[in-house]
């Protein structure tokens, strides 16, 4: 604090009066030995003399031919900051798989460190797969559908350290699907795909992978997003997401990222889930555990929520009103209007946890 730094007894010091001998700077720090009734002009910032204990602040002080009359009691240590502080000797600065960010950034310059080991950050691709999909923005022919899936899986990316490629759209073939993941493979860590890992006759990617790689695990036991593939070709991990844009985003956020964050280096923490009164009954269907997309209103009464609409997997539109996931657990069937539901909040989500 600006003001005056004088050593103050067990008891304290002043009111009282003291001469001025001198003056400690910030980056100029005083050079001598503060005596006996004596004390020094200090500004924010400065070093604190050896020999002084405590900083009265000038609002407190009034001075009269470099005398400074002390309107208050000062006790040791006031106005001063120790060393060690902020961090002390064997505290620990920034824990391993934690993301740096700015806050940290500024930590560590201020503990003097200019290098530290990260992760590498890890090459993803992104598929989509289809003869039905094509481009935004083209031509829209007879059987034909944009390709909204690998736009959203683009746009979550970005919220993680990752080195994104963006490798487009397959056809239904599978030469030149096993071609495409094979290549890709050797220069990623991880291939995402959407599409062509149900049951269809269509669907040739899960196929590709028990050939060329290895599939670890396919179908969930989710709505929605039952039919999601996981494996790898080589070294390189392999997410399979639904077609379907509902069940793509959700797997995606419940499954994918997390895996992701592992992968960064980082240390995926279990999904919070918050208590909300459910506004409006939710049909289901016992069997599989099912994320629905709602809308949260903190209300005076508590959090409350509603789902947003009809939940079909295709419904985008579900997404756009929505700021919340609704998990209904696999055994229920109807929740009514009322009850209690676990919900998960998409700020809680689409981020690096």
């Amino acid at each position: 604090m600006d003001g005056y730094a004088l050593f103050a007894e067990a008891a304290g010091f002043g009111p009282g009066s003291l001469n001025n001998h001198g003056e400690s700077l910030a980056g100029h720090p005083y050079s001598g030995t503060l005596a006996p009734g004596a004390c020094i002009r200090i500004t924010t910032g400065a070093q604190v003399p050896a020999s002084a204990n405590a900083v009265v602040i000038q609002e407190n002080c009034s001075v009269r031919d470099q005398v400074v009359h002390i309107h208050t009691t000062v006790t040791a240590g006031a106005n001063i900051r120790p060393p060690g502080q902020d961090v002390g000797c064997g505290d620990i600065v920034v824990r391993r798989a934690r993301r740096i960010n700015a806050f940290d950034v500024s930590w560590l310059a201020a503990c003097g460190i200019t290098e530290i080991t990260v992760t590498q950050k890890p090459r993803v691709a992104v598929f989509s797969t289809g003869d039905e999909l094509v481009e935004p923005g083209s031509d829209l022919g007879a059987g034909k559908i944009f390709d909204s899936n690998r736009r959203a899986l683009l746009e979550l990316l970005k919220e993680l350290p990752v080195t994104i490629t963006d490798l487009g759209i397959l056809p239904d073939r599978t030469e030149r699907i096993a071609d495409a993941l094979t290549q890709a493979s050797a220069t990623h860590d991880l291939l995402l795909t959407t599409g062509g890992v149900s049951v269809g006759d269509a669907d040739f990617v899960k196929s590709v992978i028990e050939t060329i790689g290895k599939l670890e695990f396919w179908r969930l036991n989710l709505k929605p997003g039952k039919p999601l593939a996981f494996g790898h070709i080589g070294d390189c991990l392999f997410f399979g997401l639904p077609g379907n844009p509902v069940s793509a985003i959700v797997t995606y956020l419940l499954i994918a990222q997390p895996a992701l964050i592992r992968l960064c280096g980082g240390d995926p923490q279990p999904t919070k889930f918050y208590r909300a009164t459910l506004t409006q009954p939710i049909q289901h269907s016992p069997g599989r555990e099912e994320y629905q997309r709602g809308l949260l209103d903190f209300a005076a009464a508590g959090l409350q929520v509603s789902a947003t609409g009809d939940q079909s997997s295709n419904r985008l539109a579900t997404f756009s009103k929505a700021d919340c996931l609704i998990r209904v657990p696999q055994e229920s069937a109807e929740v009514a209007g009322g009850e209690f539901v676990d919900v998960v909040p998409f700020f809680g989500l689409i981020q690096a946890r």
